[in-house]
């Protein structure tokens, strides 16, 4: 057993929304101890700068090119994140020598993992010296180098809080966190050590692409544009007959691997709700790829706060033989786990600890991953 560190994730995922950032307590292995958190939300003219971002990013061949607005965008997505942890600090009373580790998890621009690219900009140079604290960044790259995916590395999070929660006999296993992000993930955590995870589908992205193009609006708050409407099965089946369900190999998806439905092919309503579905659907397709059949779906991430796809969820999983509850129903924070899960990830890259696996990546062995940023050395004996 390691040393318990106090670590700091911070989590800017594929809807772009903002950077959720959490505090753990955790020795990178069976020890977590979860602290404060909070999210920051981006500005919306820096929003569209994320959306530019991505589109200058296509001409990105090697890991290290910023083409386009991507090196002064990089600089000031940095900085946000460096603002936020002040913030986060000040707000919770805490001292930032008191914290070991900021795992830091950028913004994924890129994500070719047949191509063995995925691009997070993000400096953590910058990052340690305007915080003043060690940063652990860049934390997929190596998992490529080892022939995985890159994604997803939450797993090893989920499994040590599966652990927790089924000595404490609060679930039924087997059991599946499933993230709904912009992107889907599941993780199923079997007996013994076994760990099998993979991107399930589109997660929140095609209802926020949707409903901003027909609407100008950014997502839809609590299901209300879906609850409006209803299913349009031929929509639905477009999504669903797609080869990344029926694929025997699991692979890690990029936000463009499906594209919102034309103006034409729905009302504003129906599309969310079609949408909605397809978002539940693909969870339970997905899941016919796991070793069995799990008995409890803890779901967090943005799409759980969505009734109508929690609904859709919940009833398919019941068809199955599963549960579904909300990570909050367990008394963890749905909105946290992923910027929680970089510091874990953080703090087990110190101890060279393996941050992805045969089963969850399709690396070829268990592998440890990030690159350190120390802080400046003349900042270690300085308070604030």
């Amino acid at each position: 057993m390691g040393k318990v560190l106090t670590a700091i994730g911070l989590m800017s995922g594929t809807s772009m929304d903002g950077i959720d950032v959490a505090l753990i307590e955790t020795d990178g292995e069976t020890i977590v101890r979860r602290g404060p958190s909070a999210g920051y939300a981006y500005e919306p003219r820096f929003r569209d700068r994320l959306k530019q971002g991505l589109e200058d990013a296509k001409s990105i061949r090697k890991r290290d090119e910023r083409p386009g607005a991507l090196a002064e965008l990089e600089r000031d997505l940095t900085l946000r994140h460096a603002e936020s942890v002040k913030v986060f600090l000040y707000e919770n009373n805490l001292l930032r020598n008191n914290i070991d580790v900021i795992g830091f998890h950028g913004q994924t621009v890129l994500h070719r993992p047949d191509e063995a690219l995925t691009v997070q900009i993000g400096d953590g140079e910058l990052l340690a010296r305007e915080t003043l604290i060690d940063v652990v960044f860049d934390m997929r790259a190596n998992d490529m180098v080892h022939g995985g995916q890159g994604a997803p590395l939450i797993p090893a999070y989920h499994a040590a809080l599966a652990r927790g929660l089924s000595e404490s006999s609060e679930i039924e296993t087997p059991v599946a966190f499933v993230n709904i992000g912009g992107i889907s993930n599941i993780t199923f955590i079997g007996a013994g050590d076994g760990i099998v995870a993979y991107d399930s589908g589109p997660g929140n992205t095609l209802i926020d692409q949707w409903v901003e193009a027909q609407a100008g609006i950014p997502y839809d708050q609590g299901g209300m544009i879906a609850s409006e409407g209803s299913v349009l099965p031929e929509l639905a089946e477009r999504y669903l007959a797609h080869p990344f369900f029926s694929s025997e190999k699991r692979r890690s998806l990029d936000r463009n691997d499906f594209s919102p439905p034309a103006a034409t092919d729905a009302s504003l309503e129906d599309g969310a709700r079609t949408l909605a579905h397809v978002t539940a659907a693909a969870i339970l397709q997905s899941a016919r790829h796991l070793p069995k059949n799990p008995a409890t779906y803890i779901v967090c991430g943005g799409g759980r706060l969505n009734p109508v796809i929690m609904g859709d969820l919940g009833s398919l999983a019941e068809a199955a033989g599963g549960r579904v509850l909300a990570a909050e129903a367990l008394g963890l924070n749905g909105d946290s786990m992923e910027a929680e899960a970089w510091a874990y990830l953080a703090v087990r890259s110190l101890r060279g600890l393996p941050l992805s696996y045969p089963g969850t990546t399709g690396v070829r062995r268990p592998v440890s991953g990030g690159r350190r940023a120390a802080r400046p050395k003349d900042a270690l004996g300085a308070q604030g």
